[in-house]
């Protein structure tokens, strides 16, 4: 092996990998946050999800890790920032619901301030939007719960037969 090819060779990194329903397969970078990802995808939104599909999910390696633009756009979702983003975004063409989805593992669930954030790029969108914060575990969330916004839903992973429903007129849905 040349000296060349020892430094640059690539690290053999265990990856998390997601297999979409459209058989699109992710790979994920190691670590919690993308654990959770994984979560979502394969626990919360056959769950919840009415049919949902996947349209946007980063990773704290690769930010744009997978992206449908062009449905994004259809929608009149806002401009793609990185920054502006929740962590998954899919969509219900069933209920014509976007699910904004954060991802919290060390910080970062939609609180009052982060909601009207998106509340604000959302304000075009034609799809109804449902806000939701998830978390890997009940140790997690009890660290952040006084930062959660009200007419939010809340997941977590650990339990994903079950919801916690942060006020509002109705279960699980966006609000008008």
């Amino acid at each position: 092996m040349t000296l060349a090819s020892q430094l640059n060779a690539a690290r053999d990194i265990t990856k998390t990998t997601v297999t979409l329903p459209t058989g699109q397969v992710l790979s994920f970078s190691p670590g919690e946050h993308n654990l959770l990802q994984k979560a979502i995808i394969e626990e919360f939104l056959p769950r919840y999800g009415y049919n949902a599909e996947v349209l946007y999910v980063g990773d704290t390696a690769k930010k744009f890790l997978f992206l449908n633009s062009e449905m994004l756009k259809s929608l009149r979702f806002f401009e793609l920032a990185h920054g502006e983003l929740p962590d998954v975004i899919a969509y219900s063409e069933e209920r014509n619901w976007l699910y904004l989805i954060e991802v919290v593992h060390s910080s970062g669930p939609i609180s009052p301030m982060r909601l009207l954030t998106l509340k604000k790029l959302t304000a075009s969108c034609t799809a109804e939007i449902v806000y939701v914060t998830a978390f890997l575990n009940k140790e997690t969330f009890r660290r952040f719960i006084t930062e959660i916004a009200w007419e939010t839903e809340v997941w977590i992973a650990t339990s994903p037969d079950h919801l916690i429903h942060f006020d509002g007129d109705k279960f699980l849905g966006p609000y008008s």
